[in-house]
């Protein structure tokens, strides 16, 4: 259970990973055409038009997907978390349900609001803050990324926030955002030391993390299941950070900053002498590697969304996570 085993996920994560970030974008000024190298200038990541028409081909791609269980309608418009929860989801429904998904809805995101931020170099990106037809009144918040002007654009983070939770972000004139640099160094946890620090804490407790769902309650449930009389519990938490699951942060009005980041989670039952494992759905059965007999391993992957401050303890707004993959033994 190392930290560099990447969970499973049938992308272009090694593709893209050598994709350079020289592409340039080409403006107009008086005195003619002028190249401004984008790894160098300091620009929008989008234009809201873009932003829109990136939400849009998401939809439209995440809805076929889901309809058909077939992970391959969405892979150009997934990475990330994202793509390894989804990947999963739609691979465990399509071995239940090979002919397709009979609880289709289609996904319907309304009242977008773009937060997009000025910076130089690659990876551009934004945050998507939407209304949904699902999961009651929660806020769902996703995030746009491409390393490249050819490239499109595909949602990393998808994480859901109670309405009246999200801070207001520090913006210029024209409206644009501020992303926080991974290793700022002017907030309480510097973004690239979340996901680490995060795995810490669900291990160990500590008051890096201000109590709450994600936090506090989640490490109380942790602890009564792992004392269940003949069924033995384990938990591992490890950080995601490299590659298309590194942090992203946008700066807070306040002076804090907004992070979303990636956990990895391993959860291992083991029952006791003369007793079994609990059965899992069918869900988990369509994932699960080996025959359950004495031992089942699951492992998790979380995307989370946190208000990281310039002083005082970090607080998990939203965390969703899936389970990518399992092993009975």
């Amino acid at each position: 259970m190392s930290q560099d085993r990447g969970p499973r996920r049938p992308r272009r994560l090694e593709k893209r990973a050598l994709i350079s970030a020289s592409a340039t974008a080409l403006s107009l000024a008086a005195s003619g055409c002028v190249v401004v190298h984008g790894e160098r200038e300091v620009l929008p990541s989008a234009t809201r038009a873009e932003a829109a028409k990136a939400l849009e081909q998401f939809t439209t791609a995440y809805n076929k997907a889901d309809k058909a269980y077939d992970a391959g309608l969405d892979a150009e418009h997934t990475t990330g978390a994202l793509a390894a929860i989804d990947s999963a989801r739609l691979e465990a429904g399509a071995a239940n349900h090979p002919d397709g998904n009979p609880s289709h809805t289609p996904l319907e995101l309304t009242d977008a609001r773009f937060t997009i931020p000025k910076k130089a170099g690659w990876p551009r990106w934004f945050l998507a803050d939407t209304k949904a037809n699902k999961s009651g009144n929660a806020r769902w918040l996703l995030v746009f990324t491409r390393n490249g002007l050819e490239e499109t654009w595909e949602a990393a983070y998808l994480t859901l926030v109670a309405p009246g939770k999200m801070p207001e972000f520090k913006t210029d004139a024209d409206g644009w955002a501020e992303a926080v640099p991974a290793n700022a160094a002017d907030v309480s946890v510097p973004p690239a030391r979340l996901s680490k620090d995060y795995a810490t804490y669900l291990q160990k407790g500590g008051t890096s993390f201000a109590d709450g769902t994600h936090t506090s309650s989640w490490r109380a449930q942790r602890e009564k299941r792992s004392s269940r009389p003949g069924l033995a519990t384990q938990y591992i938490d490890e950080p995601l950070t490299n590659g298309d699951y590194a942090p992203l942060a946008l700066r807070t009005k306040d002076g804090g900053a907004l992070v979303f980041f990636t956990t990895r989670h391993f959860e291992k039952q083991t029952a006791a002498r003369g007793a079994s494992v609990p059965t899992p759905n069918k869900d988990v059965l369509a994932l699960t590697d080996g025959e359950i007999k004495q031992s089942l391993t699951m492992e998790f992957v979380s995307n989370e969304v946190a208000l990281d401050p310039a002083d005082g303890p970090v607080s998990v707004l939203g965390r969703v996570q899936g389970l990518t993959s399992a092993k009975g033994e």
